[in-house]
């Protein structure tokens, strides 16, 4: 399971998510993403509370970054150890900006 809290304002978009990020839950986050996505210039995902990542969710942030490098700034924030392990070992440290 996986509940995302999305918060806009001023061309400014933050999704806290809380729970599993994983095949099941991935097209839920990538919809909310591609809903929101177009009329923003900054995306933060406060992982603070994300419990579990794979690779359905890492395609998912993937996909979110490249399209933030066209049109503004991306930023991961309180990523937990675990997750950040995962970003270490996929390379994804050398893609996302992690806060």
């Amino acid at each position: 399971m996986l509940d995302i809290q999305k918060t806009l304002e001023d061309g400014a978009a933050l999704f806290r998510l809380e729970g599993r990020l994983d095949t099941v839950t991935a097209p839920k986050l990538e919809k909310e993403l591609r809903e929101t996505m177009s009329g923003i210039s900054r995306l933060t995902l406060d992982m603070e509370k994300l419990e579990y990542i794979s690779s359905a969710g890492l395609r998912v942030l993937l996909t979110a970054q490249k399209t933030m490098n066209r049109q503004g700034e991306m930023k991961v924030a309180h990523v937990p150890e675990m997750i950040l392990e995962i970003f270490e070992v996929t390379g994804f440290t050398e893609i996302l900006t992690i806060e």
